[in-house]
């Protein structure tokens, strides 16, 4: 899958999983924030085509990680992006479920 069409259906997703409708409903898990991580990290997360690996790492790193792609600290072509369509309890559910990989 191209980068775009990769960009496009993140996008598509964090679009949902931030609507109004979707608020007004339960939280979004770190499951469902991170079903997009995939299309570039891999699916099992272990990284993929020069892309990091998410797995393996605590969820502290993870979200300190996210935090710094969202502030432009960590420099990035897509993730700063993507970080910034996260609040940070958002951050919090994602870097858990993707520590909680084994």
């Amino acid at each position: 899958m191209a980068l775009g069409s990769k960009i496009f259906v993140v996008a598509s997703l964090l679009s949902l999983a931030t609507s109004p409708a979707w608020s007004q409903s339960a939280a979004p898990s770190g499951a469902m924030l991170g079903a997009a991580c995939v299309l570039c990290h891999g699916p099992d997360s272990a990284g993929a085509g020069g892309v990091a690996a998410i797995k393996g790492h605590n969820k502290d790193y993870i979200a300190d990680m996210m935090k710094k792609f969202k502030s432009g600290e960590r420099p990035s072509t897509v993730m700063g992006r993507l970080a910034k369509g996260f609040s940070d309890a958002e951050i919090e559910a994602v870097s858990a479920y993707f520590a909680g990989l084994k």
